[in-house]
């Protein structure tokens, strides 16, 4: 919206034709995102606090959290807000991809805001059961993978790219709405099932999502594209800001989530922050590298599926509690602990996946 205001205003004053820059859009947006998520906090959190809006504990999870029972949850609805607003701010709103972002995070805020009013509002205990939330969230994944499918303009645009190979990437042609959907979908998922201690979800996703920031500025560059051997793809730059956004949005709800919380995002925030990784992912063709950053999520989801299957093939468990965090807080380490250190493995996959862009 804003880049439309400067564009017009650079008519009469050439000074303005600065915020053409993506660089410095990116920064506004994030800037403005966080600014937005501080003035919204606290206000959304008396608002959450009156209307009794609070988080159930369960009674068979690790006992230092029984104290958190009745924190205000759903505040999420601060992430979501400060980055629609912030993108639509700075974003420019003639790009197909900007729409196709924005649609997905806003559809899976939809969805678990649905759960959230259900369970927390409605005081029904089981939300959105796990089929309806499952077929609510493939209608959206299924809409955006097909919209990306049909803005491919060349074979590499649906291909999955190999990282730390030059050249190196498989053709998928219409299978790419498969993998577009599972992507969406399954992280969205793996950041529900990451969100179960204060700011053990927030940061990963700021670190991740501001990582394939990185790769977003890169693939929509000509130059940079060819320098780098990575695919060039026109407008996927436009992303950078959408991403900002989600890092400056993460960071100022980290702000009032870090430990001890003062609020829980919900599903309204998890669900829309994992969604909008993977779509983002896709969009740069960084699938591969999102599951290497995102390994916290990867390796959450894993445990709670290793552990089901363990459960009822042979009546075992594998691990004291899954998601995986609670089996260390079973064993003896304090939740900030456990917290920083899933911090500090995902800052080092980050860079793992950031060195792709060199190693090929």
């Amino acid at each position: 919206m804003l880049l439309f205001l400067t564009k017009y205003l650079a008519q009469f004053d050439a000074s303005f034709t600065v915020f053409n820059y993506l660089t410095l859009r990116a920064i506004l947006a994030a800037l403005t995102a966080l600014i937005l998520s501080f003035i919204i906090g606290p206000h959304m959190i008396k608002r959450l606090i009156s209307n009794q809006v609070g988080q159930p504990i369960r009674s068979d999870g690790p006992v230092t959290h029984l104290p958190k029972a009745g924190t205000p949850t759903m505040g999420g609805a601060m992430i979501l807000t400060a980055i629609v607003v912030s993108t639509i701010l700075w974003g420019d709103l003639e790009n197909p991809y900007i729409w196709i972002v924005l649609f997905v995070t806003l559809a899976f805020g939809v969805i678990g805001y649905i759960d959230d009013y259900r369970k927390l509002i409605l005081q029904d205990p089981t939300g959105l059961s796990a089929r309806l939330k499952l077929f609510l969230q493939s209608i959206a994944a299924a809409v955006a993978a097909v919209a990306l499918y049909m803005l491919a303009e060349n074979e590499i645009a649906t291909s999955l790219l190999i990282p730390y190979f030059k050249d190196l990437w498989i053709p998928l042609g219409i299978f790419q709405v498969g993998v577009t959907f599972i992507y969406i979908v399954g992280f969205s998922n793996a950041v529900n099932l990451t969100d179960g201690l204060d700011g053990l979800a927030v940061m990963p996703t700021v670190l991740v999502g501001g990582a394939l920031g990185v790769f977003a500025y890169l693939t929509g560059n000509v130059n940079f594209a060819a320098y780098l051997s990575i695919p060039y793809i026109a407008g996927t730059g436009e992303i950078l800001v959408f991403c900002a956004t989600l890092a400056g949005a993460g960071l100022g709800f980290l702000w009032f989530n870090t430990y001890p919380a003062q609020v829980f995002m919900g599903d309204i925030g998890a669900l829309s922050l994992g969604a909008a990784l993977g779509v983002v992912a896709v969009v740069v063709r960084q699938e591969i590298v999102l599951a290497i950053m995102g390994g916290v999520f990867v390796v959450e989801t894993v445990s709670v599926i290793i552990q089901v299957a363990s459960y009822k093939l042979t009546g075992r468990r594998v691990f004291r509690m899954a998601p995986l965090h609670h089996h260390f807080e079973l064993k003896g380490w304090a939740e900030p602990k456990v917290i920083v250190r899933f911090w500090i493995i995902t800052v080092i996959l980050v860079l793992v996946g950031l060195a792709s862009l060199k190693i090929r």
